[in-house]
């Protein structure tokens, strides 16, 4: 499997939102905003 720059960075975003997911946000839209940017990533990624 070969990976590009670009897939590389969205995987390592990826990482990094579902790391700040687990810490607890209080902040119900900043958390809405990390769950919609997981699914685009996820999608882009072809992991959906």
């Amino acid at each position: 499997m070969k990976v590009n720059c670009q897939e590389h960075r969205k995987s390592m975003e990826l990482i990094g939102l579902k790391l700040r997911l687990k810490k607890s946000i209080s902040d119900q839209e900043e958390r809405n905003d990390i769950e919609k940017r997981i699914r685009i990533l996820e999608r882009d990624l072809k992991l959906d």
